[in-house]
């Protein structure tokens, strides 16, 4: 049978696929016939169904979701550079983050700067992160997970 990953936690070594016929599995990562590191959600799966049912056994990856479309650098030093008006918010997708940013940049000038100068230092730390974290790990939480803040 056909199916997608549609969670795994490391942690547990356990995880859930959507199989094609509208079921869902539970699966243990030892079944997954592949780089246990490269289970991902969305990932595309063969799979066999246990006896007892509810199960999913023998399962071999069929793709490798494509590497996201944002590039981690453009996204770190537009935070660096322009990021209290929430410019690399609005590359990565968060107009919402992005409007907030940008209006806390410009309206916070009222209040002696302060809150501007406390946005323009998230945006750096966020540029950090961004530029520190390997291109799997910017690509998960940015474009799959889609958080919007740190």
């Amino acid at each position: 049978m056909k199916g997608a990953i549609l969670e795994y936690n490391p942690a547990s070594g356990s995880g859930l696929i959507s199989g094609n016929d509208g079921t869902r599995y539970t699966f243990k990562g030892t079944e997954f016939r592949g780089d246990v590191t490269k289970i991902k959600i969305g990932v595309e799966v063969d799979f066999e169904v246990s006896e007892a049912g509810g199960e999913a056994i023998n399962i071999f990856p069929l793709s490798v979701p494509a590497a996201g479309n944002k590039n981690k650098i453009v996204a770190g030093l537009l935070a660096i550079f322009l990021g209290g008006l929430g410019i690399h918010k609005f590359y990565l997708g968060f107009a919402g983050p992005g409007i907030i940013m940008l209006l806390v940049w410009l309206f916070g000038w009222i209040l002696f700067g302060i809150p501007t100068l406390i946005i323009g230092l998230i945006a750096l730390i966020e540029g950090i992160i961004y530029l520190t974290k390997d291109d799997d790990a910017f690509t998960e939480t940015y474009e799959v997970q889609k958080k919007g803040w740190f």
